[in-house]
């Protein structure tokens, strides 16, 4: 039998609500459509937003939203996107489908959505193909309250007061999509724009993110970080709040884009070798938080995985340009085993951000006219939302096993554990096994015999199972109920390909 032991003695660092954050550019039918539809439209809205997956959202508790994008970001000129709407300006998505951009999504609507979702905010700015003025006056526009050219004309578009900007990332993946630059090219580039970024909010000053690597490529990591370090007060940590990282887990093929693999009709051999695609996040926060420890051995920047998930061929029929693709019991299980991975890497991870929110790649949702389902990933996002802003407990799983084959194979159970300010404990874990159910011990160092469950629940199903808009339940949170009281905690059988949350209390 497996055995979990919780040291609840053992407090480590704190879970950063952002861990559980999302991410939403203009790509495919995620802003439009998905997250917003107009205040004209038929479907209900508040300001144009959906109320239906305002509502949702709020459910799973979103810490935090990152817009305009991903590559969309590096093309946006913010401009274009404020005053009345019929009189912004269009322009081609040159990254996504080709289609055109109205702009009638911009900062205004933006800023709107996080104050109905209740959360913070993360705006990527361009600097692939932005100024450093385009920047300097965007955050002014956002954040001074006063008297100023950008802050006059933001009352003049109806918004009065400004707004909070708790994160501003400083162009994305300019390895790539962001302009193909060299480390120390961008590491220069970064240090000159983010010297602009002025804090107008002294009480709330805006956490600023590098642009970090693309999977692992350790070059990268090192050359910003060499560059952003050089001459610089040690206060000061290389100018960054936070360092990036991108990392798409691929089932098909490991590095050929036009081979992913479909989201729905996949063997079983497939499926574990997704798993172990996935588990190779472990290595990467390993490997470039070591390399951040030389520099920043304090870990005063957060590693800041601010897209991931799986990327698979879209749905047969759409727009390859929409990245529309479904959601099954094997996103749940990826979504598990990243967010333990995160969890358990919380004193260097302090944010990720799954891409993306809706309608395109790993979503939490999907929309069809006025249609809305959940995705089995939703759920999971909702059973682990306790662990936001909890604190860390040190577990030890003995003797799980692992499921898979040869270089596919994989711990059978994942877990993570934490407490929160009541002193109620969150464990989270998965069963990765397409075959087997599996006992589970579960002790605790220290009066665990007090401890009793006050709420589980659980996802679960064949590896393929998904929702649609015609059986939108077949993948739904249940009552978790096979569990007995021990002595020392419990014993728990978790069902084969499932994600389950147990939560304990005095």
């Amino acid at each position: 039998m497996a055995k979990l032991v919780i040291n609840n003695e053992n407090k480590k660092s704190t879970i950063a609500p952002e861990i559980y954050g999302h991410f939403s550019e203009h790509l495919g039918r995620c802003i439009y459509e998905g997250l917003y539809v107009g205040e004209n439209s038929d479907i209900p809205n508040v300001n144009g937003m959906r109320t239906d997956v305002v509502e949702a959202l709020k459910e799973m508790k979103v810490p935090v939203l990152r817009w305009p994008g991903g590559c969309f970001a590096d093309e946006y000129h913010w401009m274009d996107g404020i005053g009345p709407k019929e009189k912004r300006k269009k322009m081609i998505n040159t990254h996504w489908g080709g289609v055109v951009e109205d702009n009638s999504f911009g900062t205004h609507e933006f800023f709107e959505l996080c104050r109905q979702l209740g959360c913070k905010t993360y705006v990527n700015a361009n600097l692939g193909s932005g100024t450093v003025r385009e920047m300097s006056e965007w955050v002014e526009y956002m954040t001074f309250n006063g008297v100023s050219p950008m802050a006059d004309l933001r009352k003049e578009n109806g918004h009065e007061e400004p707004w909070v900007v708790d994160y501003l990332g400083v162009g994305n993946e300019n390895w790539g999509c962001g302009g193909n630059m060299r480390p120390q090219h961008y590491a220069d580039e970064y240090r000159r724009y983010q010297t602009y970024v002025r804090n107008y909010n002294g009480n709330k000053p805006i956490a600023k993110i590098c642009c970090g690597p693309n999977v692992d490529d350790y070059h990268w990591t090192k050359g910003v970080l060499d560059t952003c370090f050089d001459h610089t007060p040690e206060h000061f940590h290389g100018f960054m709040d936070g360092l990036s990282l991108h990392y798409y887990t691929l089932p098909e093929t490991e590095d050929d884009w036009n081979v992913k693999g479909s989201a729905t009709d996949f063997t079983e051999e497939v499926f574990y070798q997704t798993l172990k695609r996935s588990y190779f996040m472990e290595e990467l926060i390993n490997n470039h938080g070591a390399i951040m420890d030389q520099y920043d051995p304090e870990k005063k920047i957060g590693l800041m995985i601010d897209e991931w998930g799986i990327w698979t061929d879209v749905e047969p029929g759409t727009n390859p340009g929409f990245l529309y693709q479904q959601n099954t019991m094997r996103d749940a299980l990826v979504a598990g085993m990243n967010l333990n991975i995160f969890n358990k890497h919380s004193d260097r991870v302090k944010m990720a951000c799954i891409a993306q929110m809706i309608n395109v790649l790993q979503s939490v949702m999907l929309t069809e006219g006025e249609k809305m389902i959940k995705t089995p990933t939703y759920y999971v996002f909702k059973m682990y939302r306790h662990h936001q802003g909890a604190t860390l407990l040190g577990s030890d799983l003995l003797n799980g096993g692992t499921v898979g084959s040869g270089k596919n194979e994989v711990p059978k159970i994942f877990e993570s554990v934490s407490e929160d300010a009541d002193g109620v404990i969150t464990i989270t874990l998965t069963n990765n096994s397409l075959e087997s159910s599996e006992d589970v011990d579960v002790q605790l160092t220290k009066d665990g015999g007090a401890y009793n469950v006050c709420e589980a629940v659980y996802v679960t199903g064949k590896m393929a199972d998904h929702n649609t808009f015609d059986n939108p339940e077949v993948v739904k949170e249940l009552e978790f109920k096979d569990y007995s009281k021990t002595s020392e905690g419990l014993k728990v059988t978790l069902p084969a390909c499932s994600v389950v949350s147990i939560r304990l209390k005095k």
